[in-house]
């Protein structure tokens, strides 16, 4: 699937992940990367700091949250040597193409975009004007995305469900601009989703959140961790009552990250009578500080020397940025009539 392909995928600095965004998210995100690699293909993987601050004004909170998404997925495997790592900002031919591709990227594109229709549609419900709040980064989110994907020949996107749209917006504008022209200017994106990535229960059995406050951490201290397994909702039956285990939320989170024989061990001691509550939170527990013992570790060296993240951000752009500059000579060469 992936032979000679260009794979792409773009982060928002969002704040410290937790577990489920490190099993449902980054670790799927840096497995498909390397695979493209293993099959010849290129990864570029890009911190979408210029989405952020749609959102995000204060340059110090950004910053931080750019410092741990950074060091979170160099923490969690990726390999700036073997993939393409940069900042979105340190790639400026990113914006002359996205200016450019505002002249062919209908309005009603912009009206149609989910993030869009979401913010006026919350603002409907509180009574507020349609565009109450909405900025023009936020309304224009999908014409930077088709830039962030057109710059670098992309072949494959791997998306959420939700992002589908962005990556089809990114197709129609780079068609519009080839038969405008009547020439390839730009190569036409595909997405990628993964139906098996894993939706990581919260400790109340909400999907996992910050935004909800049901996360366990991932780079806090085993005592954080332990705080937050051991606040996961049980009820008041006894070990020995037989229990199905698929109605349990310990068991529920436990299958995300045990492997087959321990999902095995406690799904029997459940069923069995034979382990209580406190019992599977410890093995979750376990299991959890295995699955993120070493990438702790790297996370926190990485944070502690962010200047080596510069440098590895900095080599990245370098990288990236030749195929950007030939993007925007192409699209600019037509369009203006230097050829």
């Amino acid at each position: 699937m992936f032979d000679g392909k260009t794979v792409l995928t773009g982060v928002k600095p969002t704040g410290t992940p937790h577990l489920g965004n490190y099993l449902g998210a980054i670790k799927p995100a840096i497995m498909l990367g390397a695979k493209a690699l293993e099959q010849g293909g290129k990864h570029y993987m890009f911190i979408a700091d210029y989405h952020a601050i749609n959102a995000e004004k204060d340059a110090a909170v950004l910053n931080q949250k750019l410092k741990e998404i950074a060091c979170t997925y160099l923490a969690a495997g990726l390999d700036p040597l073997k993939s393409v790592f940069y900042r979105q900002s340190d790639i400026p031919e990113i914006l002359e193409i996205t200016t450019i591709l505002y002249a062919y990227t209908p309005k009603g594109f912009m009206n149609k975009a989910h993030a869009y229709k979401a913010a006026v549609e919350k603002n409907r419900l509180a009574g507020k004007p349609d565009d109450d709040g909405i900025n023009m980064g936020l309304y224009t989110y999908p014409t930077l995305m088709a830039a962030d994907i057109l710059s670098f020949n992309t072949d494959i996107v791997p998306v959420g469900k939700d992002q589908v749209q962005h990556v089809e917006i990114a197709r129609d504008i780079a068609g519009a601009i080839n038969a405008h022209y009547g020439k390839d200017l730009l190569h036409l994106p595909s997405y990628h989703v993964e139906e098996n990535v894993a939706v990581v229960p919260g400790v109340d059995g909400r999907k996992m959140s910050k935004s909800y406050g049901n996360v366990i951490p991932l780079f806090e201290d085993d005592k954080a961790i332990k705080k937050a397994v051991f606040s996961i909702k049980t009820d008041s039956r006894p070990l020995e009552e037989p229990k199905n285990p698929d109605e349990i939320l310990v068991y529920e989170i436990y299958k995300s990250i045990a492997t087959p024989e321990q999902l095995q061990e406690m799904g029997d001691g459940l069923r069995q009578g034979k382990l209580g509550y406190g019992h599977i939170k410890n093995m979750l527990l376990d299991a959890v500080i295995a699955e993120i013992k070493d990438a702790r570790e790297k996370y926190n060296y990485y944070m502690a020397h962010f200047n080596e993240v510069e440098d590895m951000l900095a080599q990245g752009a370098l990288k990236a940025r030749p195929t950007a500059q030939a993007t925007l000579k192409r699209l600019k060469d037509a369009v203006f009539g230097r050829e």
